[in-house]
């Protein structure tokens, strides 16, 4: 038996006025997906606990089928795992975000003009960490290149007690000060974050970015604190192997600490511009050698962030066309297996940001015909009426009880 989880970041949505008072799994074409619907269970699943903020970190972990109140302790240690950064345990992480602010000469009069610095290559962000690094790096503080424009932060002996420190794709568009963190404990790091400025401010690779037309990374953003976590390797949890595909630090440091195998797709960017092909091959390559494998795709998730409904459809698209289709014939080859498709998350084109509403999922399994609804959409799977309260049910179901 083998088992796929093609994880659609984000992809569940509301209907929106811009297409048609439809949401984008209902508009986009997508007849693999439809297709396996017809013969599939469909439902919803809350992924994100009430007493918890509804990021992928924890709507990730739910659908892995881990218990995020067991096991999560912040999102930035998951992705310090990615990066192969050794944690002690009062070690704290954050996620350091290069950022476009506006040039408004106060920090908190500035607004947020975009929380990827206009999708800056990692290898030019390799560049720009490396000068914060020179700049604040010490016995305190140590800066961690990432991918594009997610890198780490990790604090000796730090605090995970700092206020709010909000994530920079929750205020697109809006001005900072009322967002910074007003708690003691958080003075050093939103310092850190009004100094780095002055460092990016003529930095060669900003100033190429500028000479091109494209939006410099003039700040770091810290948030999404935490501390050294412990999993249960997912084999000894549910007694199958897994791979991982995946462009995002934080889904590969999920695997990682979860004895997973996890793969490196060069062409994997998390946005609409990633390799497809190249995480379908990525995945067909780990089923030799797993159960189960997890193809995780952001695009959806980064568009809906971005407020870009059309590219949010042909995300979804491409997903079905380039990842699904391809696996669906590999799969083949193995006689017997099941697939979950699901997001981990709403992210509303109208609030460009992410929601814990129950998230529409399908459950198929080729050797079982079932009467499902002629389109896998939010719709269909709430009409259904099956209900999973508990996220990591639905791993349990995929494997177990299907």
């Amino acid at each position: 038996m083998k088992y796929l989880v093609l994880l659609c970041d984000g992809m569940a949505d509301y209907k929106f006025a811009g297409l048609d008072n439809k949401t984008p799994m209902m508009l986009a074409s997508k007849p693999n997906m439809d297709r396996l619907s017809k013969t599939s269970v469909l439902g919803l699943a809350k992924t994100v606990a009430d007493n918890l903020k509804p990021g992928s970190d924890v709507a990730n972990l739910s659908v892995m089928g881990y218990d995020p109140a067991e096991c999560y302790t912040g999102r930035s240690p998951l992705e310090a795992a990615s990066i192969g950064i050794a944690l002690t345990d009062t070690d704290v992480t954050l996620r350091c975000n290069l950022v476009t602010l506006s040039d408004e000469e106060n920090y908190g009069d500035k607004t947020m003009i975009d929380y990827s610095a206009g999708d800056i290559s990692s290898e030019e962000a390799a560049e720009i960490i490396k000068s914060v690094q020179e700049a604040f790096g010490n016995e305190i503080y140590s800066f961690y290149a990432g991918v594009s424009y997610r890198h780490c932060l990790v604090v000796k002996n730090g605090t995970v007690d700092l206020g709010n420190m909000t994530p920079p794709h929750d205020i697109s568009g809006r001005v900072v000060g009322e967002y910074l963190s007003t708690h003691e404990n958080a003075a050093p790091l939103i310092d850190l974050m009004k100094k780095s400025v002055a460092v990016l401010k003529d930095h060669p690779v900003n100033k190429r970015r500028i000479a091109e037309g494209k939006r410099p990374a003039n700040s770091i953003w810290l948030w999404g604190e935490g501390t050294k976590p412990q999993m249960q390797a997912f084999e000894d949890k549910f007694g199958v192997k897994c791979g991982i595909v995946s462009a995002v630090d934080l889904i590969k440091g999920i695997g990682k600490l979860a004895k997973c195998e996890v793969a490196e797709v060069k062409g994997a960017t998390g946005y609409i511009d990633t390799d497809f092909d190249g995480k379908a091959a990525a995945a067909a390559k780990l089923f030799k050698t797993n159960d189960l494998v997890y193809v995780h795709v952001e695009a959806p998730d980064e568009c809906g962030h971005r407020g870009e409904a059309e590219n949010k459809v042909k995300a979804i698209e491409l997903i079905d066309k380039k990842i699904l289709a391809p696996l669906l014939k590999e799969l083949e080859q193995y006689g017997e297996y099941r697939i979950l498709i699901m997001p981990d998350h709403p992210t509303p084109l109208i609030t460009m940001t992410h929601a814990r509403d129950p998230v529409p999922f399908l459950l198929y399994d080729n050797k079982k015909s079932r009467s499902g609804p002629d389109t896998f959409t939010e719709d269909t799977a709430a009409a259904t009426g099956v209900y999973f309260d508990h996220g990591p049910d639905v791993m349990k179901a995929l494997l177990e009880k299907i």
